[in-house]
C-alpha cells in the first residue's frame, strides 16, 4: 500500500509541518485515516501555493496584450485564450501527440478531422506525420506555484517578444 500515486478521484490533503510531524489539518483527518496505514511509509510531494496576486497579474498582462496586439496578429487570436493556448504551446507547455499515416494526403485529411476538436490545439503535419499540440492547463489543481510563475514569464516574455515591447512593460500595463 505505501508509495501508492493518487488516483483521479482522491484531492491531495493539506498538512500542517509542525516542527517533528507532517499534520492533516482538522478537517482532512478522516479523510487521511482512511487512505493511510499506521506506520507504513509515504512519499510526500510538495505542491507550492500559487498567490492570487501573481495569477491576477498574469491574466491583466494577457488581457491588455490581447488588446494591444498589432492587427495582423490579432486577426489570429479572437480570444485572449487562444493567445494564451498558443503562446503556451509555443513556450513548451504543452502535451503532444502524433500519428504516422500512409500518406501524405491520408495525413492532411487527419489534420483536417482533429482540427476542429481543439479550437486551441496546433496541428502539424510534416510529410506523414500529423502532430498535434495542446498547451498545458494552468489551473491550480494541474500546477502547482513553481511552474505556474516559471510558465507565466516564459508565456508573458513569448508575447511581449511577439508585439515587439519589452515583456516589463506588460507588467506595468495591467497596474497603469
Amino acid at each position: 500500500m505505501g508509495g501508492e500515486r493518487l488516483t483521479g478521484s482522491q484531492s491531495p490533503l493539506i498538512y500542517v509541518w509542525d516542527g517533528d510531524h507532517m499534520v492533516p489539518l482538522p478537517r482532512f483527518v478522516k479523510q487521511a485515516n482512511e487512505r493511510f496505514v499506521v506506520h507504513e511509509r509515504y512519499t510526500l510531494e510538495e505542491v507550492g501555493e500559487r498567490s492570487q496576486r501573481s495569477h491576477r497579474h498574469y491574466f491583466a498582462s494577457l488581457h491588455s496584450a490581447w488588446l494591444n496586439l498589432p492587427e495582423l496578429i490579432g486577426e489570429r487570436f479572437p480570444t485572449e485564450t487562444h493567445l494564451r493556448k498558443y503562446a503556451l504551446i509555443r513556450t513548451g507547455y504543452h502535451d503532444q501527440r502524433s500519428i504516422v499515416a500512409v500518406t501524405k494526403a491520408e495525413a492532411q485529411r487527419i489534420a483536417a478531422f482533429i482540427k476542429p476538436m481543439d479550437e486551441f490545439a496546433v496541428v502539424v503535419v510534416s510529410e506523414c506525420t500529423v502532430t498535434v499540440y495542446t498547451a498545458k492547463s494552468q489551473s491550480r489543481k494541474a500546477m502547482g506555484g513553481k511552474v505556474f510563475q516559471e510558465s507565466k514569464q516564459a508565456v508573458l516574455d513569448f508575447i511581449a517578444d511577439m508585439i515587439g515591447v519589452e515583456a516589463k512593460e506588460l507588467s506595468k500595463a495591467d497596474a497603469a
